[in-house]
């Protein structure tokens, strides 16, 4: 009996120790582990871990594999139990204007060149000061967050604002700086907007979570020299350009009309087409369009929700991926052209709209999705070095999404159950650069409800400016 209780000892002992360590190495510590969820990676070789862990210190991933291997090699000083979720990477929105929450709803159901100049300009115009912009902003976060979004790519004005608050909410952010030809809410010229712009890109130089951008609004809206002045700016400072590229018919026959090309080749015969253009929408891209994107590297952002609200055409997405453009996903604006900011609602779109106007259900299956909403997302904001997928030296954004709600049961495939059956609303935790900015659907970034109760006192102004009350 003493000699059996001395061998259990002594086994007892070797399993502690092989616990805390492995191959004699004592564990690292690691500020958390997201422990034993179903990890989604989409990294190079989409590696779904069924019982996978992640293993972070400070706001980047130093491992990822197996539980057991990860937690046999690190302990965690935070330990977000995943069992019975999804971990995926956070959801990139690569096209908004998330002031314009404050707007939502406000005009429906008419055309876009109807809805800019009849509707938002003139709103814009009585309504937009940097108090807006950072209210709009905090309700944008809140409802991004909520949905799994952890980096945005958005165009608005007081962007500075938009800067603070995003930074305030714990997002990731490419953050625009609208260039625009007519008095704007921030800047009423155009050496106005240049200087506020520069001052912009200056002060988040190296920032964490911001990176700051000239946007310079469309060929619409903006000279070429307008363009030009935006595009040297982000030369200057290394970061990206964000534009509006060929996002309705009208734009596109103006062009033909006024320089004999389309607008995509306008760009490149200007100078602008290049490695950090962020291009939103590009519907009206032909197969000439599609190769000159791809060969320059631009990035390209579909926004089904949008286009489809205001009628504005379907993007060749297929087309552009098989052409090797980088196509992300965003929501567009969260007024008039859509009223809410869930990428997830995108995902679902995104793969209907393909095989609908394709007549094809192999048009844009539910990978290539999903893809569009992390890695290739990624990819067309230029950071896919950063984040879009978890793997070791990248960025600590992940989400872990309830698999205990009826829609989400039984589950046969994981990136059809993200793209058709999951919702916005079954993200339970949000972790961005190492930080928990929602836990159980908790936001502890963000105050909820005095955002919330502000955003209808704005509702309520909104519409006494415009004599809608």
């Amino acid at each position: 009996m003493r000699n059996t209780r001395s061998l259990c000892a002594i086994w007892a002992a070797v399993m502690l120790a092989l616990g805390a360590a492995t191959f004699g190495q004592a564990r690292q510590d690691v500020d958390m582990i997201v422990s034993g969820g179903i990890v989604v990676t989409m990294d190079g070789a989409r590696a779904i871990l069924h019982d996978g862990s992640v293993a972070i210190k400070g706001d980047a991933i130093v491992a990822i594999g197996p539980r057991t291997e990860v937690e046999n090699r690190y302990r965690g000083a935070q330990v977000i139990d995943a069992r019975g979720r999804l971990v995926l990477p956070g959801f990139i929105n690569g096209h908004t204007h998330v002031p314009m929450t404050l707007f939502r709803g406000l005009h429906d159901d008419v055309t876009l060149n109807d809805w800019l100049y009849k509707y938002i300009f003139p709103a814009e115009a009585k309504n937009v000061n940097e108090e807006f912009v950072r209210w709009g902003t905090k309700l944008a976060a809140a409802e991004q967050i909520r949905s799994g979004v952890t980096t945005f790519a958005d165009m608005y004005y007081f962007e500075d604002a938009v800067a603070e608050e995003t930074k305030k909410a714990g997002m990731r952010g490419v953050l625009g700086e609208t260039f625009i030809d007519f008095p704007a809410p921030d800047n009423k010229t155009n050496a106005e907007m240049l200087a506020y712009t520069e001052k912009f890109l200056k002060k988040w130089q190296g920032d964490a979570l911001i990176h700051a951008a000239p946007a310079p609004h469309s060929i619409y809206t903006c000279s070429k020299k307008t363009i030009q002045d935006a595009a040297a700016l982000a030369k200057k400072y290394h970061a990206p350009l964000l534009m509006h590229v060929s996002e309705m018919k009208k734009e596109w026959e103006d062009s033909e009309k006024a320089n004999g090309m389309s607008p995509v080749q306008y760009l490149e015969k200007i100078g602008v087409l290049g490695p950090d253009l962020v291009a939103a929408h590009c519907i009206f891209v032909d197969e000439a369009d599609r190769k000159l994107l791809a060969e320059r590297q631009v990035g390209c952002v579909h926004n089904p929700s949008s286009n489809m609200m205001i009628a504005s055409g379907v993007s060749p997405v297929p087309e552009m991926r098989a052409a090797g453009v980088a196509v992300g996903l965003g929501t567009d604006g969260p007024a008039g052209s859509n009223n809410d900011l869930d990428l997830m609602e995108e995902i679902d779109l995104a793969a209907k709209l393909a095989k609908i106007s394709k007549m094809n259900p192999l048009a844009l299956n539910a990978k290539a999705v999903v893809e569009m909403a992390t890695i290739d997302g990624a990819r067309a904001l230029h950071m896919e070095k950063e984040i879009g997928s978890l793997e070791a030296g990248k960025k600590a954004d992940l989400i872990l999404i309830s698999l205990d709600e009826p829609n989400a049961v039984p589950m046969y495939d994981v990136y059809a159950q993200i793209a058709y059956s999951l919702k916005g609303s079954d993200v339970e935790t949000v972790v961005i650069g190492g930080r928990v900015v929602m836990r159980e659907r908790k936001l502890l970034t963000v105050d909820e409800p005095a955002v919330l109760e502000k955003a209808r006192e704005y509702g309520k102004s909104v519409k006494a400016s415009l004599g809608m009350e």
